[in-house]
């Protein structure tokens, strides 16, 4: 193999950065929009002692995208993006009824896409992330009734027919384990259900989460055949979902630990990917919720299976695993980043859940390509810096993010080395985010942004780490 193989991702190749509608757009009443959970969500009377959003925030201005949006594309084009991964807010492209197109949200979208597509940045469009129109969530209760799959089909139908021509590359269903986990078992995202406030006359809730997770499943899978029956002759598109989770590792090579590990990867991933790659749930997840683990008909599996183009997967970190866990969601299994000896998986985030551990990067394309047998699509992909928040906003410390840089060196050598080394079908990498912005139960507290937003003044500033991915895509991607 010569050198400038080795050096080459594939031809095609995408690259770029993420976002989400609700975390940058703003203007939530803007041509047409109303109300999504998270605009309800966030505005709620906080519970004596707690708040759902950590810094008393919304998503109302979030980084005023939807009125600077051409600034928005031209920060993509500086830093020689070739690809975008953004959502849509559904409830700006239909109306309050749920059902009828919006026009003036549909138009407003067409623009950006169009201005994308003359930039030469393909869309990559997300129809759902997180931000589910609060009409459907008093009407039925949402992602909890089957009423809500035959709405997201409508919903997907209109926005193939409204930006199909343009857009080749759909997402169906942001992390639909956060969706049904965070919004129904623990309820710290919206709609904010949990057990521990939804026992009793309305039901055990830790049955909820696995209804929600079965309706976002065959949502995803009936909007997939939609557009493989209707539209995919014509536009000739690629359709599929994002799933999230980790590279996991046994803690020390006790049988218990060892196993414990594809518990935690049947958990996380297998939940939802072995019905849509594999037709059926996984072994261990059976076995664990028993019979609160809702089935699918024959005839419901038979759209389930094999529908995703791809395996599109958000990753930032790696965990070392230990049975013996509490929580089912997670397979009763613990996670950490402390090895036996003390000492760390590598750099701390400002969050706690993440750490850097470029080879678990490497180690986890491997192996979704291998148990799935899909191209893979690295949907989100970023790191917070430790106390970035804190820094003063007219100085260069909030541009100079070291240890974004060094994340983003170490997570980059693992997709080249899974690619070029190991063999990995990885056909997308898109880093989180382009902007800072309002992240969700932590509001404003967190960046991950490789361009500075000052929120008072919404002024953005590129950070070092922009330059990084730039040059770094500019000697590995192929024009």
């Amino acid at each position: 193999m010569s050198s400038q193989e080795i050096h080459q991702l594939p031809q095609g190749f995408l690259h770029g950065f993420a976002t989400a509608a609700y975390q940058i757009e703003g203007s939530p009443t803007a041509v047409g929009r109303h109300p999504s959970v998270w605009d309800t969500y966030t505005h709620i009377p906080p519970v004596p002692g707690t708040r759902p959003i950590a810094d008393s925030s919304s998503g109302d201005v979030a980084t005023d995208s939807f009125n600077r949006w051409r600034t928005d594309v031209q920060l993509l084009k500086e830093y020689g993006a070739n690809a975008y991964r953004f959502s849509l807010s559904w409830s700006r492209v239909v109306k309050e009824d749920g059902k009828t197109p919006n026009v003036e949200g549909i138009k407003w979208y067409r623009a950006f896409i169009e201005e994308l597509v003359k930039e030469g940045i393909k869309p990559a469009v997300t129809l759902y992330h997180w931000d589910l129109p609060q009409v459907l969530h008093d009407r039925y209760g949402g992602w909890l009734s089957r009423d809500v799959v035959p709405d997201f089909v409508s919903y997907a139908k209109i926005c193939f027919e409204a930006f199909g021509d343009l857009v080749k590359h759909w997402i169906t269903l942001n992390e639909p384990w956060i969706v049904s986990v965070h919004g129904y078992g623990y309820g710290t995202f919206a709609p904010g259900r949990s057990s521990d406030r939804t026992r009793s006359a309305e039901g055990d809730s830790t049955t909820e989460p696995f209804i929600v997770a079965r309706h976002l499943i065959l949502s995803h899978a009936y909007a997939v055949k939609l557009y493989r029956d209707e539209f995919h002759a014509t536009q000739g598109g690629v359709i599929g979902i994002t799933l999230d989770g980790s590279w996991y590792m046994p803690y020390d090579d006790t049988p218990e630990n060892v196993e414990a590990v594809q518990t935690a990867f049947d958990s996380r991933f297998g939940w939802f990917a072995d019905p849509i790659y594999k037709g059926h749930y996984p072994a261990s997840v059976k076995k664990l919720i028993g019979d609160r683990l809702p089935d699918f008909s024959e005839e419901e599996w038979k759209v389930v299976k094999g529908s995703s183009d791809f395996f599109g997967v958000n990753t930032y970190t790696s965990n070392l695993v230990q049975s013996g866990g509490s929580e089912e969601y997670n397979g009763k299994i613990k996670t950490g980043f402390i090895r036996p000896d003390g000492t760390q998986l590598g750099t701390q985030a400002h969050v706690s859940w993440l750490q850097t551990y470029g080879p678990g990067f490497r180690q986890l394309l491997g192996y979704l390509y291998k148990t799935y047998k899909k191209p893979v699509y690295v949907t989100e992909n970023g790191f917070a810096v430790k106390d970035e928040n804190s820094l003063s906003s007219d100085g260069d410390d909030v541009v100079n993010d070291t240890d974004r840089v060094a994340y983003y060196r170490d997570y980059t050598k693992g997709l080249l080395e899974a690619v070029t080394i190991d063999g990995v079908d990885v056909q997308a990498y898109f880093a989180w985010s382009l902007l800072d912005n309002f992240e969700w139960a932590e509001g404003y507290r967190v960046r991950f942004g490789v361009t500075y937003v000052n929120y008072e003044t919404q002024e953005r500033r590129p950070k070092a780490s922009s330059k990084f991915l730039k040059e770094w895509f500019e000697q590995h991607a192929q024009a």
